[in-house]
C-alpha cells in the first residue's frame, strides 16, 4: 500500500524562498532544503555558495531548515549562514550514527540535540575569538523525515506548523520571554502574543541561553509541512496560512503566495517560508 512505503524522489514537493522584506536592509535570514543521500543533497538554499555541502546517491531522509539571526548588522547575517552550514555537516554524522545502531531512535533524538548544543558553542567560541562577531546569534528550526519518522529540531521561535486532514497546527513552541511568561500563568496568552517580550529570545544557537527541543512524530503522505521565520507570522494568520496550505497547487506557489502575504501585511521583518509535502503518483 502507498501509505506503508516511502515517498518516491519524484513524489516529493518542496520548496523554500527567503525576502528581506520592506523595511529592513539586510537578510539575515537562511534556509535549505534538500535530501540526505549517504551525505546531502541539496536542492535549494539561501546560501551563497555549497562547495562545503557534497552530494551523494540514494535518498535516506528528507531536511528542511531555518535559520533567523539576531545580533544586528552582519552579525545576525552571518550567525544564521554559519548555522544552516554547520548543521548541513552534521547531519551526515547524525545520521551515519542512527543508520549504524542497533539501539533505539533516541539515539538519534539525541545526536539531534547533541548537535544544536556543539554549535551553539561553536557559535560562542568565534565571538570570544572575534569581538566583531560577539553577541551573534540565531534561531534554528529543522525538520528530518527518516521515513516512517519525523523529527524536529527547534531553538528559539521561528515556527514548525503541520497541515493533516485539513487542520493546521503549531507543533513548534516559541522559546522567547513572553512564551516562558505565559507558561507561568504570569501573562496570558493575548497578552503575550502583544508583549514585546514576544520579540526577544529565551533560547537561541549563540545567545545566553539554549535549550534545544527535540520531538519526534510519526510520517504521514498526507501531512503538509511549513517552516517559517516570524517574518511570516507578524503579518499572517494561522487561518490565513491553513487556507493556502489547504489550496496549495504546489509547494512553490504556497511559498510565493504566503510570502506576498506578508509583504501586503507590511513586510517590517526578514521574511523566510519553507514548505514541503509528498504526493503519490502511483
Amino acid at each position: 500500500m502507498i501509505m506503508e512505503r516511502r515517498p518516491r524522489d519524484d513524489e516529493i514537493d518542496a520548496y523554500g524562498l527567503t525576502h528581506v522584506g520592506k523595511v529592513r536592509s539586510q537578510n539575515q535570514d537562511h534556509f535549505l532544503v534538500g535530501q540526505l543521500r549517504g551525505r546531502l543533497w541539496v536542492g535549494i538554499s539561501s546560501l551563497e555558495t555549497q562547495e562545503r555541502l557534497p552530494v551523494e546517491e540514494d535518498r535516506l531522509a528528507s531536511i528542511m531548515v531555518v535559520a533567523d539571526g539576531v545580533g544586528g548588522g552582519q552579525k545576525g547575517e552571518e550567525a544564521s549562514r554559519v548555522v544552516v552550514e554547520e548543521v548541513a555537516q552534521y547531519v551526515q554524522e547524525i545520521a551515519r550514527c542512527y543508520f549504524r545502531s542497533d539501539e533505539d531512535e533516541g539515539d538519534f533524538m539525541h545526536a539531534l540535540e547533541n548537535g544544536a548544543r556543539r554549535i551553539h558553542t561553536d557559535l560562542r567560541q568565534r565571538g570570544d575569538n572575534d569581538p566583531a562577531t560577539m553577541g551573534m546569534a540565531t534561531t534554528l528550526t529543522m525538520l528530518i523525515i527518516v521515513w516512517p519518522w519525523t523529527y524536529l529540531l527547534q531553538v528559539g521561535d521561528s515556527r514548525y506548523y503541520r497541515l493533516s486532514k485539513g487542520k493546521l497546527s503549531q507543533i513548534s513552541r516559541d522559546q522567547t520571554v513572553a512564551q516562558a511568561l505565559v507558561d507561568q500563568g504570569i501573562l496570558t496568552p493575548t497578552l503575550g502574543q502583544v508583549s514585546p517580550l514576544s520579540n526577544v529570545l529565551a533560547s537561541s544557537i549563540g545567545g545566553p541561553q539554549t535549550a534545544p527541543v527535540v520531538t519526534r512524530m510519526r510520517a504521514e503522505w498526507e501531512n503538509v509541512h511549513l517552516l517559517c521565520s516570524d517574518g511570516l507570522t507578524k503579518h499572517v494568520s494561522d487561518e490565513q496560512i491553513a487556507d493556502r496550505l489547504r489550496n496549495m497547487k504546489s509547494a512553490r506557489q504556497a511559498c510565493e503566495q504566503l510570502l506576498q502575504d506578508a509583504l501586503d501585511g507590511g513586510g517590517i521583518d526578514n521574511i523566510t517560508v519553507l514548505v514541503g509535502r509528498a504526493l503519490p503518483k502511483s
